[in-house]
């Protein structure tokens, strides 16, 4: 029998993290992965003469090598920021809704996007300057909160975070109403709420304060070989710290002892790793609810009473004209029907009133990122409920068509650019194909949905009482981090380090 002191089950953004912790804590470490590729959704594909990105618009708080952030700290510290090629996001974003006559474009830096917003808004620079002070101590909080591993010392945050501690069980909405900020800017800063997948009455606010200041102090990366390469750069270190990894395999069981305890991981051939750890980069729903045959009430009772967020469909073009050349002015456009993000929630729960779209256009970051007189544009919506679901089979395509069919011409109108009769190559990914690439229930794409009692602070502070069943730990986008990709990176570096610390106390 083979014997491990860990195994990390799935190879996506935070099991590979993991898997690094894990090694770089003498941990002897396995890493299983039912497909071919590490990445799960960090990957990248190919149509035609172009390679589009699976997923990624663009990795928030990485920074650069003189102004660097928390996520390009914790590349420094697993040793892979050197192995990635990276180039910087030249704008934050542009947000049109269409109906109400808001089409604004927001640049990254602090002060020169309150200076942005006090044109489009004017008398908003005092709001929109308390807003970013507080987020400020939202990411010094957690920042304070991971380093102590969710161990936090209600003294220090009380005396250190004190405002953090205040605003923390209050919605986006609530503390942007107390901060008394006119309702024009609040629509323009809440573009990025789909980012999160939860409307703003029910978001925390710490957990989207945090997101936007991330984004907007240290502006945004990219590697240049899409998110695949940040996926192999991870994969790399593993092996350079002597860890083991095995692709085509699927872990299928995970075994208990006679104290409810992991025991060791059953594998799709028969195999069977002895293990008393294990970080499973998977949905809690999937663990529970088919790897494992003893399961607490209480894990149970929780993780149904969670509820799942966002179901992805993304539509990628690849056209036959440059960016210049079709008139594409921006990188990252946010176009919705309506700034209620309460509204626009309830409009992306079905198939028939969902015509929200995140639209990104990666040559305008990375020129070269296609052939000589092409682009390269990907179209991105959630669908809250599960909508797709009920598509019957026969109706699968031309519904698939009709989605696609209805985001070119959103963006036409909305953009006044022209892009159809451009089509070089179309590939189109519905929640049915994500959820028979990664295996994610209903398609999901991001996790469990942030809601008051299940939001960032919640689950980071829930650590503790979360951790019920002996060496089973999560990580990825259904963990204490939620979804996203700096998410997910940090849940691994947890969980991973987390694992550590439970190995070493057992002696």
């Amino acid at each position: 029998m083979l014997k491990y002191d860990a195994v990390v089950i799935g190879a996506g953004n935070g099991g590979l993290v993991a898997a690094i912790r894990l090694l770089q804590g003498g941990l002897k470490t396995l890493l299983v992965e039912k497909h071919n590729l590490p990445g799960g959704f960090a990957t990248s594909f190919r149509r035609g003469r172009f390679e589009f990105e699976a997923s990624l618009h663009e990795l928030n708080d990485f920074g650069t090598a003189d102004n660097a952030g928390d996520v390009r700290v914790l590349f420094d510290e697993l040793g892979v920021t050197d192995k990635v090629e990276w180039f910087q996001i030249p704008e934050a974003y542009r947000v049109i809704v269409h109906d109400e006559g808001l089409d604004a474009t927001m640049p990254f830096g602090t002060e020169a996007f309150i200076d942005r917003m006090e044109e489009y808004v004017p008398s908003s620079r005092d709001s929109v300057t308390k807003f970013f002070d507080l987020a400020e101590e939202v990411r010094l909080a957690q920042a304070y909160s991971s380093a102590v591993n969710g161990n936090t010392d209600s003294k220090v945050m009380v005396s250190e975070y004190g405002n953090f501690v205040r605003a923390g069980s209050y919605s986006v909405n609530e503390v942007l109403k107390t901060l008394k900020m006119p309702q024009k800017a609040r629509d323009i800063l809440s573009a990025y709420w789909c980012y999160l997948g939860a409307h703003l009455d029910d978001m925390s606010f710490a957990h989207y304060a945090s997101m936007v200041n991330r984004y907007i102090k240290r502006g945004a990366s990219s590697p240049k070989m899409r998110s695949h390469e940040i996926s192999l750069a991870l994969t790399e270190r593993i092996r350079e710290l002597g860890g083991d990894i095995l692709f085509n395999t699927e872990a299928v069981k995970i075994l208990t002892d006679a104290e409810g305890g992991v025991s060791g991981v059953v594998l799709d051939d028969g195999t069977t790793i002895s293990t008393r750890h294990v970080v499973a980069n998977c949905a809690p729903h999937i663990v529970y609810g088919k790897m494992m045959d003893r399961v607490p009430e209480a894990e149970i009772r929780a993780t149904n009473a969670r509820k799942f967020a966002g179901r992805g469909f993304t539509m990628f073009l690849g056209l036959d004209k440059s960016a210049d050349e079709l008139g594409i002015e921006n990188h990252n456009y946010f176009l919705y029907d309506t700034s209620d993000t309460v509204k626009q929630y309830e409009n992306m729960k079905y198939i028939s009133t969902n015509t929200a779209q995140a639209t990104v256009c990666l040559n305008r970051a990375q020129p070269d990122c296609s052939p000589e007189g092409t682009c390269m544009m990907y179209f991105t919506t959630l669908y809250m409920t599960d909508d797709w679901g009920r598509v019957k089979p026969e109706d699968y395509y031309p519904t698939k068509d009709m989605v696609a069919e209805k985001m070119i011409a959103r963006f036409e109108r909305d953009t006044g650019t022209k892009i159809r009769e451009h089509i070089e190559e179309i590939s189109v990914a519905t929640p049915m194909t994500y959820a028979r690439y990664c295996g994610h229930p209903e398609g999901v794409i991001y996790g469990y949905e942030s809601q008051y009692w299940d939001g960032l602070m919640p689950r980071l502070q829930m650590m503790g009482e979360d951790h019920r069943i002996r060496g089973l730990r999560f990580a990825g986008g259904y963990a204490m981090r939620l979804s996203g990709y700096s998410s997910s990176y940090f849940s691994g570096d947890i969980s991973g380090r987390q694992t550590v610390g439970d190995f070493k106390k057992e002696g």
